[in-house]
């Protein structure tokens, strides 16, 4: 007979579950620290003995890591998509910069065509909240910079797929570090944060819709404009490197 007793399991098993499952989905995010001991066992209600001996089990597997007079924390390095060494040679080759927008378009179209299938109710007013803060920002570029990467992550969310989550998450991180470009660049001129503004608009509207197709169209119109924005941007930084050059000669002779 296939049947096995059934063996009571330990408080702690239970909350080292609970934990794994709000770190695999995306809940608590790497780097992000968790209540007190004493909070966190009222919370889950468990003593703090069985508390503790779920934590050193998360921390042997590398999921929490502790940090001295600071507490418990996800491990940072569960948001790390590449080795430094990597990160470093993304930097200093701008070709890396559109490869990762093509790595982009591709990915978050799918994610907009998962969103807009299987995006709960709750997923899609998330999107259409950060849309509605984009919309009444103060214009300042690195709170426009935040609010549009949280507006598609939360598209990656909707989808409810945890390995897109967790490799486009990593992902993002690296643009918020600047390795590929800085993306606050892209909301100083009125004119193309207007652009980018329509065009989360247009998303949105797409995912409200729950128009799969629509919804990916959009997200690939909006990143082959910032392809051709950044492409452009280059070509003027370029531009104006050769022309300081060309009037430093001239006022030298």
């Amino acid at each position: 007979m296939p049947f096995q007793r059934v063996q009571p399991e330990k408080l702690s098993g239970a909350v080292v579950r609970q934990i794994e499952l709000l770190i695999l989905r995306g809940i608590l995010r790497p780097g992000e620290r968790l209540p007190s001991e004493r909070d966190l066992a009222e919370k889950l209600g468990v003593s703090r003995p069985s508390l503790r001996e779920a934590i050193a089990a998360l921390q042997s597997r590398g999921l929490l890591e502790s940090r001295a007079n600071a507490g418990i924390f996800v491990s940072a390095s569960l948001g790390a998509a590449f080795p430094p060494a990597l990160t470093q040679l993304f930097s200093a080759h701008p070709e890396a910069v559109f490869d990762y927008i093509a790595f982009r378009r591709d990915m978050e179209g799918l994610a907009a065509e998962r969103a807009a299938r299987h995006g709960t109710e709750t997923d899609l007013r998330l999107v259409q909240t950060l849309l509605e803060k984009m919309e009444h920002s103060s214009g300042d570029p690195e709170q426009d910079s935040q609010l549009d990467a949280a507006f598609h992550l939360a598209i990656i969310e909707a989808g409810h797929n945890v390995v897109m989550l967790h490799m486009m998450r990593s992902m993002y991180d690296l643009l918020r570090q600047g390795v590929f470009y800085n993306r606050q660049v892209m909301f100083k001129q009125r004119t193309t944060r207007a652009m980018l503004l329509d065009q989360h608009r247009l998303i949105n509207a797409a995912l409200q819709a729950r128009d799969p197709a629509a919804a990916r169209a959009a997200i690939e119109t909006h990143l082959d404009y910032v392809r051709t924005a950044l492409s452009d941007q280059h070509a003027a930084e370029r531009n104006e490197t050769i022309a300081r050059q060309r009037l430093e000669h001239e006022q030298a002779r």
